[in-house]
């Protein structure tokens, strides 16, 4: 037994994850201790020794087999496995495998290693749970840190300091020591980065890299969300160099090079407040009684061009972030509001897609290429809402035929299957502070639509142009927006769901769900149900993404669809007018590995942007209420889970949690099936999309939580 004292734990701990590396790696293969220690170069007794206790203890673990005296091989192969970590309140996590089929992998606390969630991991897995259906294993190895830098609270004492992250899913303090302040006081809210955590050490140890500032200020809260998700407060100073050393002028060389739009009737609509135009419309008549509608699109790729510093932080952004008060663009100001911005009465650089239509929307040809502009109006929405509603103005005539020409493409799209989902989008008034005043939900008119449907129809008519063009393996690498159609479970639970309202949702095939849904649609507008059954049916949806494997968009009912018309705040759209421009020239495919992993990049992005949209929303909402303590309000029930139900009120939109907890009629429990919950006694239901009234009970603008109390009537 001498060989158990001399050698450490953690030394057989290492010593297991190698011999078991030996057989994972040689599949079926049969060894013996001594040809496990000939494979790994050990050569000392006690280490041999060692090698034959860890081959006998895997052996009674069953994740190798004794197939003859002193012979062990591998019981199953994939001992190792990579994921990304998916933590639980209480410290545990499951490793999310890349594999669908693979169920998670189950890893107590004190297995994880240090490894916080979202981080990617190499896990041993062991060869039977005791926990059902999922594997249990230990992570062995930390591949990459999903983030190093949080934003939190600084608790100062006399000889060091703790930092309390914001983030839920950071269940560790950092340690900071007095030397790493950096001028932070007590209290203050800051973003920490970790710069070392020892192997045994409980908690990380990091420094003070910003002082947000005090906490409850509206500046301070909405630069910690940006820092939470990972989105930087600031551009490096290279990349502002890179953008202000860009030329404003446009040579005439360059307009030889592209068609010349300038004398077309060409406008743009965009939010009233908007600064970055990303798109503009042209329309001219053309002798044969047709009409000839360019998109045209700021020419991003010109400027920002692969390989500088303003490429690597396009990329590593992935798109501009639309907080409550303010955008975080994803290119410098110069460029995103200045010579990308397709601004009134300027000549700017575009990539166009130009289609001939008839009177009834019908494509009769289509041109895509680089042009150059002149944009002679900047509507906001509501400018060209009113020349609709009036039908006077200016370009009263292009506006009234584009409107119609949109109808038309519309209507199509539904014809075909398309899904309608309309979301009643929040929107606070805020003082100068920065403080909510009120609330008030956006309405889609019109005027929005018609916007959207020539972007849907250009991003589609590009995605089919390269999508078509090779078969095969001589198919074109290019970046598709692709919305798979929903799992059938997700669409009957929702179909039961909303036949408690009286909507029947026929669910035979893609076409009935979509036209049933967009009956559910037009029925629930402006009823008190409408939110809470969108919201529903588009969780029961798969996620849009980008990739280069799939072309089609479900939601759409599109074979092949992109993203091209957004390239200032999306990098997928600066990606496809690249590769379309490659093509358009002869170019041939491009390695199609590279641009998955840009996709998946974006993608990721794109959920990060989205959580952080939705965190300072949630923020604003609490911030509004905080005031309102002890009011009551009329509400529906939004969601429900185990500790509570969530209730949106509706005069506001604003949404909290009455915890089940507190309501003291009866004992109450999750009916998960029928999204409900349940009285055990008086049998009472409350369920989702069931109206309540509700009592503001208190506000925690930390957590941006807001709980309610039920007043049962």
């Amino acid at each position: 037994m001498a060989s158990k004292n001399k050698t450490s734990h953690s030394v057989k701990q290492v010593l297991t994850q190698l011999v078991l590396q030996v057989f994972e790696e040689n599949g079926s293969q049969t060894y013996n201790y001594k040809q496990v220690s000939a494979k790994l170069n050990i050569s000392d007794p006690d280490s041999r020794e060692t090698i034959l206790e860890i081959l006998q203890e895997e052996a009674k673990k069953q994740v190798l087999k004794e197939v003859s005296r002193g012979n062990f091989q591998v019981v199953e192969l994939k001992t190792f496995v990579e994921g990304k970590v998916d933590l639980t309140a209480d410290g545990s996590a499951f490793i999310v495998t890349d594999d669908e089929a693979e169920s998670d992998i189950f890893v107590a606390p004190r297995k994880l290693r240090n490894a916080l969630h979202g981080d990617r991991v190499k896990v041993y897995v062991y060869g039977k749970s005791s926990r059902g259906k999922h594997k249990e294993g230990e992570v062995i190895e930390i591949i990459k840190r999903a983030k190093m830098e949080f934003s939190g609270i600084v608790k100062l004492s006399e000889r060091f300091a703790f930092f309390i992250p914001d983030d839920r899913k950071m269940l560790r303090d950092i340690f900071i020591p007095i030397s790493e302040l950096n001028g932070a006081k007590n209290g203050i809210k800051a973003i920490a980065e970790i710069v070392d955590w020892p192997p045994e050490a409980k908690n990380p140890i990091g420094r003070i890299k910003t002082i947000l500032g005090k906490q409850g200020e509206n500046n301070t809260e909405m630069n910690a969300i940006l820092a939470e998700y990972g989105f930087p407060l600031s551009f490096p100073a290279e990349v502002e160099h890179e953008a202000e050393g860009i030329s404003e002028e446009i040579s005439e060389e360059e307009i030889k090079k592209r068609r010349d739009f300038r004398s077309i009737t060409t406008f743009t609509i965009d939010p009233v407040d908007a600064k970055d135009f990303d798109d503009a419309i042209s329309f001219q008549f053309l002798e044969n009684g047709n009409y000839e509608i360019g998109v045209h699109i700021a020419d991003v790729s010109h400027y920002v061009v692969p390989e500088t510093a303003l490429d690597h932080e396009a990329f590593e952004r992935g798109t501009s972030v639309y907080l409550v008060d303010r955008v975080i663009p994803m290119l410098p100001e110069r460029l995103s509001n200045g010579l990308c911005s397709l601004r009134p009465n300027e000549d700017k650089l575009c990539f166009s897609a130009v289609f001939e239509m008839d009177a009834d929307a019908q494509l009769i040809t289509e041109w895509f290429g680089k042009t150059i502009i002149h944009s002679d109006r900047r509507f906001a929405y509501e400018d060209v809402q009113e020349i609709i509603e009036a039908k006077e103005g200016v370009f009263i005539k292009e506006i009234t035929l584009l409107n119609e020409l949109a109808y038309k493409l519309r209507d199509r799209k539904f014809k075909n299957g398309a899904i309608s989902f309309e979301t009643t989008e929040v929107k606070f008034k805020l003082d100068e502070q920065g403080k909510p005043t009120g609330v008030y939900t956006k309405e889609r008119k019109d005027a929005h639509k018609l916007i959207e449907d020539f972007m849907l129809l250009a991003n589609r008519r590009v995605a089919e142009f390269i999508g078509k063009k090779g078969k095969g393996k001589s198919k074109l690498t290019f970046v598709y927006r692709s919305h798979d159609s929903p799992k059938e479970d997700n669409l009957a639970s929702f179909a039961q769901f909303a036949l408690r309202f009286g909507y029947k949702i026929n669910i035979n095939s893609d076409k009935e769900t979509a036209k049933s849904l967009n009956h559910l649609m037009a029925d629930v507008e402006g009823k008190k149900e409408q939110n809470v059954l969108t919201q529903l049916a588009i969780r029961s949806m798969a996620k849009a993404v980008y990739t280069t494997k799939k072309t089609s968009h479900y939601g759409l009912a599109f074979d092949f669809y992109t993203h091209f018309t957004s390239p200032i705040r999306r990098y997928p759209d600066v990606m496809a007018h690249r590769l379309l421009e490659h093509y358009l020239a002869g170019g041939k495919a491009v390695d199609v590995e590279t641009y998955e992993k840009m996709s998946v990049h974006s993608s990721q992005m794109e959920k990060k942007a989205a959580d952080a949209e939705r965190a300072s929303v949630k923020y604003k909402q609490a911030e509004y209420l905080q005031n309102q303590i002890g009011t009551i309000f009329t509400g529906i029930i939004s969601g429900v889970t185990e500790w509570g139900m969530y209730v949106e009120i509706e005069e506001n939109k604003c949404e909290g949690m009455i915890r089940l907890r507190d309501i003291s009629d009866d004992f109450y429990t999750l009916d998960e099936k029928n999204y409900a919950i349940i009285g055990q006694r008086k049998k009472k239901v409350y369920q989702l999309g069931d109206e309540v009234q509700i009592k503001v009970k208190s506000v925690d603008l930390t957590k941006k939580q807001i709980d309610f109390s039920l007043v049962q009537q």
